[in-house]
């Protein structure tokens, strides 16, 4: 299995057994016949470039069900390179140069910054979907039993509560997970029927980011170092912890706070990439398959919420009362003025803090 920020490059196409195969339409790519253009033999390659947290979903079940419908659809077989990485660093990755034909990312910014870089189309974000291909929650992964009775976020505020994330100027869960911290404190006195208030944003944001001890740069890495013991909580995916039960077998405690933020994952194809390759009818095929019934019921088997909440497996915990998501913030272009540019409200905290150590 790959790991983060490196690549598996398959010498020979995904070989796997199904019951049954639905067909790829030409309703999926209008006006596309398959590329041959990227083939080799009778195979056609594929380049993912993906954020670390999408890694099993994708290695294990998309792909393979991918190439499954490819190869009923065309007769040809599909040969996938996968690099998974940090969003942040992915993004930077694949604006300088690496050669992905699809982009699976964490944060709209870092697919916006592919289109600044004109590799992304600047639509891509039309549809119903808005581009997005992945939904989870922002929750807390506590140790067994609760033992510190975590049940929402000024609960990691508290003396003697080690906290976990990762750091968000590599990692796009991060910025999920300070954005709901954030949000929580900033709308909290909206849904009791007040005005949101930045005071009790920033107050709850820095009470809790005094009791963070390790940022690693990814979200994955992050879960890794609260799998090895540090820390009693750990704010992150939930689909993080279900991928951990699906592994191991073993319950897996989180908390979903009251008030959280719903995670929207983007995807879109690499511009540059498909034209150079020649495979644009693969990787818009591929991209089109994500949103399919089939992908979404493997994603959500990994730990995802489908874009299609009937599709939500059995015993799933409902929706927290107080959802929001970044629209209701304001959008990520406000949220990284206020919270992440120079002299935001998180930037501050960590700068200020990184400053009074050093004194």
């Amino acid at each position: 299995m790959t790991r983060p920020g490196t690549m598996t490059r398959r010498a020979g196409p995904i070989r796997v057994v199904f019951a049954a195969v639905g067909l790829l339409t030409s309703a999926a790519v209008p006006g596309c016949a398959p590329s041959l253009g990227s083939a080799s033999g009778a195979a056609d390659t594929l380049t993912i470039g993906a954020y670390s947290v999408v890694r099993e979903a994708f290695h294990d079940g998309v792909l393979p069900a991918f190439a499954a419908r490819w190869k009923a659809a065309t007769g040809r077989e599909v040969r996938f390179e996968e690099s998974y990485n940090g969003s942040g660093a992915q993004s930077r990755a694949i604006a300088s140069g690496f050669d992905a034909d699809v982009a699976v990312l964490s944060l709209e910014g870092d697919i916006a910054r592919l289109v600044k870089a004109e590799l992304v189309r600047a639509t891509w974000n039309g549809g119903p979907d808005r581009g997005m291909i992945t939904r989870s929650l922002v929750v807390v992964g506590v140790r067994e039993g609760n033992p510190h009775g975590v049940r929402d976020w000024a609960d990691l505020t508290r003396p003697g509560v080690d906290v976990l994330y990762p750091d968000p100027k590599t990692s796009g869960g991060a910025r999920w997970n300070i954005n709901a911290i954030y949000g929580a404190g900033l709308l909290t006195p909206k849904f009791e029927g007040g005005a949101p208030d930045k005071t009790a944003a920033h107050d709850l944001l820095a009470g809790v980011q005094a009791r963070v001890v390790n940022m690693d740069a990814s979200g994955r890495q992050s879960m890794a170092t609260f799998d090895r013991g540090t820390g009693d909580a750990v704010v992150t995916y939930e689909n993080e912890l279900l991928l951990r039960r699906k592994m191991t077998g073993r319950e897996v405690p989180y908390v979903i706070p009251p008030a959280t933020l719903l995670i929207e994952g983007p995807a879109a194809v690499v511009e540059a990439s498909v034209r150079r390759h020649g495979n644009r009818a693969l990787a818009e095929a591929f991209l089109a398959f994500l949103r399919t019934g089939e992908a979404q019921a493997i994603l959500a088997d990994f730990g995802f919420r489908p874009l299609d909440p009937k599709l939500d497996p059995p015993g799933r915990a409902p929706l927290p009362p107080r959802l929001f998501r970044m629209a209701d913030l304001g959008g990520w272009s406000k949220v990284n003025k206020d919270v992440y540019d120079p002299g935001g409200v998180w930037d501050s905290l960590f700068t200020g803090r990184a400053k009074g150590r050093g004194r």
